[in-house]
């Protein structure tokens, strides 16, 4: 039999798979909340690598969760059904009709093919909604904005029960409400903060379309605690669309999250490059900051 010439890139491969070795031990038995949105929820491949990713970290003993978004399906659907948005402070008014269509998108197209996807990656994986065992029980974020909720009582029994059978969770954030069984929307990055402190989970993984948490140099910065978060929102260096997703890392932490990570998800196994290396990827903010920039 002719000996098969060896790849330049093995011995790499080979070197970053011992060189996780203290941070998959570090990972063991972890709870991982991952937040999966943007515009990779519509490329097949980066979904196929975003699922692939996932099964390889239940295969590695963690426990991931994954929580999901899907604007630009629910827009499409609206466009498609001749159903008109209002908005209120550049806040979609979900009323009834929508919120319809919001609980089908994502409970049912956007749920699926995530399920689909990572169960294709040879995982196990079970699509819920946050009315699912009333996982998720929310009141009206604003009135003004309809069926928007902020969620109240989590009940993430169902979660454990499905991670502990060696499933991966994926959940649609739609909620019941605390009154006449209303079903609300919930931002995805609020959802999966609530479900991240309910769980008290070891990570929060808030995938995004940008690197991170730049300063004013337009440089990341790696590690933040509170104080610092606070501070470059006050100087305005942290604006715009970052601040719900800071607040909503800074909500986590003070929950017992023991730190949140905003990341870019656009690049090619950004979990595994946070979770399995010793630079890391993104932003952290935990309540002190570590002395260590990995996995402390």
């Amino acid at each position: 039999m002719r000996p098969q010439k060896m790849n330049q890139d093995w011995p790499a491969a080979a070197r970053t798979l011992s060189e996780a070795l203290p941070y998959l031990q570090r990972y063991s038995g972890a709870v991982v909340v991952v937040k999966f949105g943007g515009n990779a929820m519509g490329d097949d491949d980066q979904m196929a690598d975003f699922a692939r990713d996932i099964v390889l970290m239940r295969q590695v003993g963690l426990n991931p969760v994954v929580v999901h978004g899907g604007g630009p399906m629910i827009n499409e659907t609206l466009k498609k059904l001749g159903i008109v948005s209002e908005w209120v402070r550049g806040k979609r008014v979900t009323d009834k009709a929508t919120v319809e269509v919001v609980e089908m998108v994502l409970s049912g197209l956007v749920n699926k093919r995530i399920v689909q996807a990572i169960n294709d990656q040879g995982g196990r994986a079970v699509g819920i909604s946050g009315k699912d065992d009333d996982l998720m029980v929310c009141e009206a974020d604003d009135p003004e904005l309809g069926f928007v909720g902020r969620p109240v009582e989590m009940n993430v029994q169902v979660i454990r029960d499905l991670y502990n059978a060696g499933i991966v969770p994926v959940v649609a954030p739609v909620a019941t409400g605390m009154a006449d069984n209303e079903t609300f929307n919930v931002n995805g990055d609020t959802a999966a903060g609530a479900i991240a402190g309910a769980l008290q989970a070891d990570r929060l993984l808030l995938l995004t379309d940008v690197a991170g948490v730049k300063n004013k140099e337009g440089n990341v910065v790696t590690q933040m605690t509170p104080e610092d978060v606070h501070a470059m929102i006050e100087d305005g260096t942290i604006a715009g669309g970052m601040i719900p997703k800071v607040e909503t890392a800074l909500k986590a932490v003070g929950e017992g999250v023991r730190a949140v990570v905003i990341l870019d998800g656009r690049v090619p196994n950004a979990c595994l490059l946070e979770l399995f290396t010793e630079h890391g990827a993104g932003s952290m903010i935990r309540s002190t900051a570590p002395r260590v920039r990995p996995h402390s």
